[in-house]
């Protein structure tokens, strides 16, 4: 069987992945309590990237279930989420943290993940207009009953992960999120893991295969 492809994301950094349909991507916080935001862009025709607000309005939810998808802008299918080993909660309401957050915080070029995802797409030589809304995957802030948003410390454990299977061609930019002056990401920001991983049919038929010939 063909080992994934696994890539260390830095603290305060992100990076680019070019993934085909059929394609899993499965993000692990090897710490815990450290947020991992997500885009993805289509590479197989129109553009078109994912989409929070279109997600939302398709799935009637905050945040898909398992089995359920991630809708780019035109409505089509981007993602699905196929594992979830984790707790959650995770978030598609919030922003990137980007450098305006960190200047009223008083933190002046302090990383961020909007100008992270405009690096990350840099490197791949692709430039984007502006920055759409991440999924925040391990972040902790559910609405209030009072539909206020608070952003407490995530509770993901060592090792949580979830599962993602492309439905297109896409560019996904992942980054290990940069807030350390609040309790977003625990104590200290810390890595995030990624692997790709091929995809499931090929995978079973290459061990069909292999028990074929050994009969």
């Amino acid at each position: 069987m063909q080992e994934p492809a696994r890539t260390v994301i830095p603290p305060q950094s992100g990076q680019a992945f070019r993934i085909s349909k059929g394609d899993r991507i499965r993000l692990t916080d090897p710490k815990g309590a450290q947020v991992a935001d997500l885009w993805a862009f289509s590479t197989d025709g129109d553009l078109d990237w994912l989409s929070t607000s279109q997600t939302r309005d398709i799935t009637e939810k905050l945040f898909p279930a398992v089995g359920e998808s991630f809708y780019g802008l035109s409505g089509e299918k981007m993602l699905t989420l196929v594992e979830d080993a984790s707790p959650g909660p995770h978030d598609m309401l919030f922003p990137a943290c980007n450098a305006a957050l960190y200047r009223r915080a008083g933190f002046a070029d302090h990383p961020n993940c909007a100008d992270n995802l405009r690096a990350a797409l840099a490197e791949s030589g692709v430039s984007f207009p502006f920055t759409p809304d991440p999924v925040d995957f391990f972040q902790n802030s559910l609405p209030g009953p009072d539909g206020s948003l608070v952003v407490a410390a995530s509770i993901n454990p060592p090792g949580g992960n979830v599962t993602l299977e492309a439905e297109r061609d896409l560019l996904v930019v992942v980054t290990a999120c940069s807030v350390d002056h609040h309790p977003t990401n625990g104590e200290a920001c810390t890595e995030i893991e990624v692997e790709i991983l091929p995809p499931v049919a090929l995978e079973s038929a290459v061990s069909d295969d292999a028990a074929i010939d050994q009969i």
